[in-house]
């Protein structure tokens, strides 16, 4: 059975870790490896529901 994972992000954070994945596999490419597993991470968070949460503070 496979554990789920929720994980609440802020916009930027969201477009933040997009580009970061996103270096990191042109890295790979760069250095001839395989960006497979990397590339299904991509696609997960680009396509994952935009969810609104309120958050208290205090």
């Amino acid at each position: 059975m496979r554990n789920k994972y929720h994980i609440y992000l802020t916009y930027e954070e969201r477009r933040m870790l997009l580009n970061n994945l996103n270096d990191f596999r042109n890295k790979l490419i760069a250095e001839g490896k395989y960006t497979d597993l990397l590339d299904e991470v991509i696609i997960k968070v680009a396509n994952a529901k935009l969810k609104r949460v309120k958050i208290k503070e205090g």
